[in-house]
């Protein structure tokens, strides 16, 4: 009897426990409907957002830039390259080749070990009235490499001017980037037209598989979360302010006025940063569209650009683990969800309806964004799994910074404590 009794003494407990586990798994399906919709609603939004704010972002190969002058405001173009022997070169020349006259071209050599620097005084000696090369042996205390080299030119390039002034803008890029021949004749057309003091023309991708380019279209997507273009021009949208590497363009006046890259020493993502520093200050920020004018190859395949993100994704949230960690939580809600609530038809039906909806919207601003990039909006497919990617190269970007305590970058460590103490302010 007592074995018999012992036997069945759990089972009133387990009968107990159905009903609360019935509750709590009605709470918890009720919760997640009640999340698919506004995720939905909200995609939604975004997407009427884009479908009508994209458009009115000015396009450089529209008709009125096919006659653009080859002459106007003098700019100065200055490229930081450290161990880039195999992409400056096409950089340099694509450069030298621009139809824009009032244009002179500053190389920075930062401490490369390979024939960098080799190339870029090859051509100088070939073209020495528009190439000017700068040699970096030494890197300063407190200043990233890449700061610190576009900060020298800046300067070299008011110096070496005989006036003291120096050119009216400054365009910093990158050396793997490669312009077409019109890219800064139609730009400069713009800038006179617009009175802009920072100007990004969009870069083109070049994607040569399918992995990066899943991934890549996928970021561009999520950018415009964090970043509406259409609204850059707006003085009064703090946040909508852009950056790109590949071709940030400044009057020079604006780049003082802002403390320059002095002010961001140490500020791994430094386009983003004086971006934000820009449109702080009230001056007149602009973005552009021009397919092909402006092309770079971010890396080769998604693990390629998950090596580089890893180097400043963390960076780009203020090095805030919350933050970034917020950031995981949104690209699970509203990207990776979505698809569990496709699969979920059998046992959960409620949940398909929004997740078709937010899956169909994405593929819509995939279409959007397709216009200019090329991307076909079929890769809205993979946007489960890029997000998921997208994830983890955020985590891994933060536990690789906290478990070095620091980054290292382009062969030299910076402390974490020293990062945040100089990281420009988010907002």
């Amino acid at each position: 009897m007592m074995l018999l009794a012992s036997d069945a003494a759990p089972i009133p407990v387990v009968l107990a426990a159905l009903p609360v586990a019935s509750g709590l798994w009605l709470w918890a399906t009720r919760l997640w409907l009640l999340q698919a919709w506004v995720v939905a609603l909200l995609w939604v939004w975004r997407t009427v957002d884009c479908a009508r704010g994209l458009p009115s972002v000015p396009d450089l190969l529209a008709p009125e830039y096919d006659e653009s002058p080859s002459d106007g405001p003098s700019v100065t173009v200055i490229v930081p390259a450290l161990n880039e022997e195999a992409h400056v070169a096409g950089c340099l020349e694509s450069l030298l080749a621009q139809e824009y006259r009032s244009l002179r071209i500053i190389a920075v050599d930062d401490r490369s070990t390979d024939a960098t620097g080799a190339v870029m005084n090859a051509l100088a000696a070939k073209h020495p009235e528009r190439l000017r090369v700068l040699q970096v042996t030494e890197l300063p205390s407190g200043w990233l490499g890449k700061t610190h080299a576009m900060a020298l030119a800046a300067r070299d390039s008011g110096a070496g001017s005989g006036t003291g002034q120096g050119s009216e803008f400054l365009l910093f890029t990158d050396a793997d980037v490669v312009f077409r021949p019109d890219a800064l004749r139609r730009t400069m057309a713009f800038v006179v037209a617009s009175a802009a003091d920072h100007m990004v023309t969009v870069p083109t991708l070049v994607l040569k598989r399918w992995d990066e380019t899943a991934l890549l279209s996928f970021f561009q997507v999520c950018a415009l979360w964090a970043a509406r273009p259409w609204r850059v021009p707006d003085p009064k949208a703090k946040r909508d302010a852009v950056g790109v590497g590949a071709f940030n363009l400044l009057r020079r006046s604006a780049y003082e006025q802002v403390g320059g890259f002095e002010a961001l020493r140490l500020e791994i993502v430094e386009d983003l940063g004086i971006a934000r520093r820009i449109k702080r200050a009230g001056l007149a920020q602009q973005i552009a569209f021009g397919r092909d004018l402006v092309r770079i190859h971010w890396a080769p395949g998604a693990m390629g650009v998950v090596e580089v993100l890893t180097k400043n994704m963390f960076s780009a949230f203020g090095f805030c683990i919350l933050l970034l960690l917020g950031a995981c939580g949104w690209l699970v809600a509203f990207c990776v969800l979505p698809a569990v609530g496709l699969l979920t038809a059998l046992w959960f039906p409620p949940a398909v309806l929004p997740g078709l909806i937010t899956l169909v919207e994405i593929a819509v601003v995939y279409h959007a964004i397709g216009r200019q990039s090329g991307i076909s909006a079929w890769y809205a497919v993979a946007s489960p799994f890029a997000a998921l990617l997208l994830m983890y190269a955020l985590l891994r970007s933060m536990t690789k910074t906290l478990w070095q305590g620091g980054v290292v970058w382009r062969g030299t460590f910076y402390s974490l404590a020293e990062l945040r103490r100089n990281a420009a302010p988010l907002w």
